[in-house]
């Protein structure tokens, strides 16, 4: 991996830990089901913003070098086996709905 999209990517899965820390936070907290759901879909947008820098280094590197010694066809192979997994990196991430209920608390 480029040493930029690297550091990118690290600093990244850093920030969605943080925000998974948050989460755990909040349900122990009881803190209402849609601040949860907002908290996970932040963290969740940021594990796909990860991917999108992954799978741009990938392309960059990997599947340009195969390209250019003649390894076409092995790397459409695994270009097929990763967008199988791969495909939310491909598209937006979701915005998270502005919309807020009441009183909906975590219940144990």
């Amino acid at each position: 991996m480029k040493s930029a999209q690297q550091r990118k990517a690290l600093q990244s899965l850093e920030t969605v830990g943080g925000h998974l820390d948050a989460v755990i936070g909040m349900v122990e907290d009881r803190t209402s089901c849609p601040d949860v759901v907002k908290q996970l879909t932040v963290a969740q947008a940021g594990i796909e913003a990860t991917g999108r820098v992954v799978f741009r280094n990938h392309l960059e590197t990997c599947v340009a070098t195969s390209i250019r010694n003649g390894r076409t066809e092995e790397v459409l192979d695994e270009l097929m086996e990763t967008l199988k997994y791969g495909r939310r990196f491909l598209r937006p991430s979701p915005e998270p709905s502005a919309h807020r209920e009441t009183d909906h608390r975590v219940r144990s």
